[in-house]
Formats: structure tokens, sequence, C-alpha cells
């Protein structure tokens, strides 16, 4: 066990999402493991938002840009805007952007 009783690994399913991972407290944390998304999910979908604009997932995403808080559609709970690396920003719609055909694409970091 971590600091404050955190596990010291976390799976894809703690990173994703708007859980909180032990990876959160450390500054630069890189990922153990690395697998491809075969279905559709939609915690998939959000890390196809952060992939898109630059990130390998919402922990990197909060440790380069220094928010703690990402915007979310609240009717969805996907990513609605996320600033990219050159300071522009790609803002999303509520519906579904990941397509079938772009599934595999996905990157899911294990910590």
């Amino acid at each position: 066990m971590a600091e404050r009783g955190l596990p010291l690994r976390a799976g894809p399913e703690e990173v994703i999402g708007k859980k909180t991972c032990v990876a959160m407290a450390s500054s630069d944390v890189k990922p153990k493991s690395i697998s491809r998304a075969k279905k559709w999910s939609e915690e998939i979908e959000n890390l196809y938002r952060f992939q898109q604009a630059g990130y390998r997932d919402e922990i990197e995403y909060k440790q380069v840009t220094q928010v703690s808080m990402v915007d979310h559609w609240p009717e969805t709970g996907y990513v609605k805007k996320l600033q990219r690396r050159d300071n522009t920003f790609y803002y999303y719609n509520k519906q579904r952007e990941c397509d079938d055909k772009e599934v595999h694409k996905v990157k899911i970091y294990a910590y």
C-alpha cells in the first residue's frame, strides 16, 4: 500500500473516467504497460478524445496542463473540451465520436 491507503498499481479502470488514481499524486508518472482497445465503451470514448488532443489519458492531461478538473458533458459524461499542447482547444460533441473503425487505435495505459 502506498500513501493514504491507495494501492501501488492502478488498472485501466482506475485510470480513466472520474476515478482518482495513485498516479495523480506523483508529478512524473510513467505507464507500466499498454494495450489496445478491442471494443467501444464510455471509457474508450474518453481515452480517444484525450489521445486525439495529444495526451495518453486524463492523468497526463492534468499533469501537463496543471488543471484539476476536466470539462465533461453532464448528460453523457464524455469529455467536453481539451487544451492541446499548442494551446489551442478541441471541443467535442455530446454524442459518441470514436467510430468502431477507430476503436483499435485507442491505447489503454496501466500504471
